[in-house]
């Protein structure tokens, strides 16, 4: 019987602790990454919407405030359905925020954007 261990990866022999899994940290990292592409693909896909949509509050925000159609937003593929938090003020109003930037509705299809101001 005989106990060679093999890479989980390449199926090569492994040399060295008895609890090692590979025979390289290539196979290691190649094994891994296979094993999560598919959550990161899902990740990067959505961090990169809400990236975007930070830019797109960052470019149109001019001064402390901006009030912007929200044609305009959707024009730049602003995406609504993505943002980081959500902010109820008490007098009852929701500010949508992708990190820093938020945004708050507006009637008319108005849009208010905000930065949010740093905490010292």
């Amino acid at each position: 019987m005989s106990d060679k261990r093999l890479c989980e990866e390449c199926a090569e022999p492994i040399a060295g602790r008895s609890d090692k899994r590979f025979c390289s940290d290539l196979c290691r990292n190649a094994f891994n990454n296979k094993l999560n592409s598919d959550t990161n693909n899902f990740v990067r896909n959505i961090n990169n919407i809400l990236r975007k949509n930070r830019r797109i509050l960052e470019e149109n925000l001019k001064g402390d405030t901006s009030k912007i159609s929200k044609q305009k937003l959707i024009d730049n593929n602003f995406n609504f359905n993505y943002f980081t938090n959500i902010h109820h003020t008490k007098n009852n109003t929701t500010y949508y925020y992708c990190y820093e930037y938020g945004y708050l509705y507006l009637e008319n299809e108005y849009i208010l954007i905000v930065k949010k101001k740093e905490n010292n």
